[in-house]
């Protein structure tokens, strides 16, 4: 299966987007489609070898829109698009402004006193204010016609849109206006008082002025990953033989040494030659604190220099640069739909031809039940087909999935997709890997005790230990250096996962590793029980070494909680959230270390492969699991977890086992995550709660319903208006999404 975004050009509303979905899920090959209203963007998943780019681009077409392959390198970025289009609608209501605002005070300004010519006055000189009406109307049409051509096109395709209902609604009162001029010239001056020129105008230029304000508040729901574009250099200063040479940014390769002076950006990936400075990575890893860099330091695109100068190598460029990778995955969250949006895609499917009948059915009601005439049954129809708006419920998901993506990243915290996003928000269990998660993944030796007379003993041990690669090894050889000893050479090596190891030094065979290693291969623990006991109780790893059967020496291990540990584990129960710790260590080292975090629930004794196991059991138990690892040892485990989240630094981002990524190894943004998805999906829920009740609320009065009680009659003005800002009103509670606190 390929994945392919396209980008797709003229849809207006939900029911646009559900339109291109379905027809582009018809095809054969096709395995997932997701249409981005807000994006303008179609994510797809299919067989290259049964379906071609133009097939998908004809499907498209068919259902009444455009389709092209998105090509970010020749492409306009979101943020242009988006400027173009604001341009675009601004003209446009410039232009029906100009019209509109004098037809409305031709034809409205005598009803509320104000001053009228004569020879513009409908009961002196009718023809005359008919004509001028006309003139004045077509403009806004002709001006508007995009409406028309999108709206019409949706409708005779048999899939009507929002332009649908604006291009019926306008078409039926212009028709009717036009039929009362006719009428006005045969000498029936009094078709001068059921004219509708001014509705069609103020209902093209209110709807207009919605898709402005709307266009615009949507533009800010992308500040974040707009923000991220910007940070990309445009061009980068390489050294070679002592000289600097300015070139383009596609220009550098990897492997080139390039300079970068203070305030300057870093133009790709790289390690430090030479030099000393520190960099403020805060719009890649949300670390507000300037990061010192020293020779082999690694710096990355997008990160600000200091106040010193650095020679460091080009290590990653292009597409595969940090700052690249983060902002390919906040685009892909935008862009995949959380499950929650699927309640206003069934809607929205059905939503367009049901207010069609219901305008239909209205108009008919009060004409020939009700006995009204046919200018009250008309401007009912209108009203109803103009104040229904499936734009609002397009708009509830995407626009605070891009909000919360956003905030998200500008704190370090990077969602795959927008689905983890939601379901983030219902996890019920948090399960910590211990080394490197919840400690500071830095193991020190604390005691080192000898039961035999080799004085050699810890060489013969640090020997065997440098040639694994695991972190309780390195301690190990580094107190061993630290000591001033020498190493030998180990053969015979092997490494027994989950146990230990095994090798030989100098002639002696040596066992080194935990108590079940030495159990398995008959040896006592006896001599070392007291000082097993006393160090399991403080939470120390205990290593034990043995040599031709006999128990020879323990080492014991400690890494330190990180300082937020026992906070997080605080806030997260605080939220209603189980935190279970899952380790390798003995039940007593687990359970003292836990006890420090204050986590109640404890795997302990578990070996690398059964870390799966032990999630899948969870999981069992009907509960929603989240893994927490670093990344790479934990990687079948976060695969496993409803939700894997990876901690460390900006290394780790191209984890595929992870879902979210946490930036900076700060246990505390596991809570930000958490409160970032609730906070998000509360708003989606609370932008479908308002766009159900405005048309639940809304259709009924445009309806006649206040007026069969002895109330007023909305007008088909005051209805597009009331439509235009119901949209605006939910990106702008979406955007609240950006000062809600943490």
């Amino acid at each position: 299966m390929s994945k392919e975004v396209f980008l797709i050009d003229g849809m207006t509303c939900a029911s646009c987007a559900v339109t291109v979905e379905n027809a582009v899920k018809k095809l054969d090959g096709v395995e997932d489609a997701a249409v981005n209203l807000t994006t303008e963007k179609m994510t797809l998943d299919y067989d290259r070898a049964k379906l071609s780019q133009a097939d998908i681009a004809k499907a498209v077409a068919s259902a009444g829109y455009g389709a092209k392959v998105y090509d970010p390198t020749l492409d306009k970025n979101q943020e242009e698009r988006e400027e173009d289009q604001l341009g675009a609608i601004k003209k446009r209501l410039l232009g029906t402004s100009i019209f509109t605002l004098p037809l409305f005070y031709i034809a409205m300004g005598s009803m509320i006193g104000l001053p009228l010519p004569h020879f513009l006055a409908p009961s002196r000189a009718a023809v005359t204010y008919a004509t001028v009406l006309l003139l004045l109307t077509i403009p806004v049409i002709a001006l508007s016609w995009t409406f028309y051509a999108r709206g019409f096109r949706a409708l005779f395709k048999g899939r009507p849109n929002m332009d649908s209902l604006v291009a019926l609604a306008t078409t039926a009162a212009f028709l009717y206006s036009l039929y009362g001029t006719y009428h006005i010239y045969l000498g029936h001056v009094h078709h001068a008082h059921h004219l509708y020129y001014e509705s069609v105008a103020v209902i093209l230029t209110l709807i207009t002025l919605g898709k402005y304000f709307e266009t615009l508040s949507k533009g800010r729901t992308s500040d974040a990953i707009k923000k991220l574009m910007h940070l990309s250099a445009k061009e980068a200063t390489l050294w070679q033989d002592g000289e600097e040479v300015k070139v383009a940014i596609e220009q550098v390769e990897i492997g080139d040494h390039l300079l970068v002076k203070p305030g300057e950006k870093i133009p790709v990936d790289g390690r430090v030659l030479s030099g000393h400075s520190t960099i403020d990575e805060s719009m890649l890893t949300g670390e507000s604190v300037p990061i010192e860099k020293n020779p082999d330091s690694p710096v990355y695109a997008g990160s600000i220099n200091g106040q010193g100068s650095l020679i460091f190598e080009a290590e990653k460029v292009g597409d595969e640069t940090l700052l690249a990778q983060i902002i390919k995955l906040v685009e892909d969250a935008q862009q995949t739909k959380a499950p929650i949006a699927k309640i206003a895609d069934k809607v929205s499917a059905v939503f367009v031809p049901v207010i069609i009948a219901l305008a239909v059915l209205t108009g008919l009601f009060w004409y020939f039940v009700m006995g009204e005439n046919f200018t009250f049954s008309m401007t009912v129809s209108v009203a109803v087909l103009v104040i229904a708006c499936p734009c609002a419920l397009g708009l509830a998901t995407p626009t605070a999935i891009m909000v919360g993506t956003g905030r998200a990243a500008e704190n370090g915290i990077l969602y795959k997709r927008g689905d983890v996003l939601e379901l983030a928000h219902q996890l019920g269990t948090i399960v910590f890997d211990k080394t490197g998660t919840l400690t500071q993944g830095q193991p020190e030796v604390i005691r080192y005790f000898v039961y035999s007379d080799r004085a050699d003993l810890l060489q013969l041990t640090a020997s065997l230990e440098a040639l694994s690669e695991h972190p309780l090894s390195q301690a190990i050889v580094d107190y061993a250096k630290k000591e001033g000893i020498s190493l030998r050479s180990a053969e015979d090596f092997a490494a027994l996962t989950g146990l230990g190891l095994k090798g030989r030094v100098a002639d002696q065979t040596l066992l080194v590793g935990n108590d079940t290693l030495l159990l398995q291969e008959g040896i006592s623990l006896r001599q070392a029980q007291a000082d097993f006991q006393a160090a399991t109780a403080k939470g120390e790893t205990a290593i034990f070494i043995a040599g031709d059967g006999q128990l020879l020496g323990l080492i014991t291990i400690a890494d330190k909680l990180k300082s937020d540990s026992a906070a997080t584990v605080k806030a997260l129960e605080n939220m209603g959230i189980e935190v279970v710790m899952l380790t390798g260590d003995n039940e007593a080292t687990a359970q003292a270390i836990a006890k420090e975090a204050g986590i109640a629930s404890v795997i302990s004794q578990v070996l690398p492969q059964e870390k799966t196991q032990a999630i899948v059991d969870l999981q069992a138990q009907g509960k929603k699991v989240a893994m927490v690892g670093d990344g790479i040892n934990d990687a079948p485990a976060l695969a496993t977890a409803d939700i894997g989240i990876s901690m460390g630094s900006g290394a780790d981002i191209a984890m595929e086992s992870a879902d979210i990524i946490l930036m900076k190894p700060a246990m505390l943004d596991m809570v930000k995550a958490l409160k970032i998805s609730r906070a998000t999906i509360a708003t989606v829920k609370e932008n479908l709660f308002w766009a159900f009740i405005y048309n639940i609320l809304s259709i009924p009065i445009a309806m006649g319903g206040l007026y069969l009680f002895g109330g007023p009659l909305l007008d088909p003005m005051i209805a597009g208006l009331a439509m235009s800002f119901s949209s605006v009103s939910v990106v702008l509670n979406a955007l609240r999404l950006k000062i809600k606190k943490l």
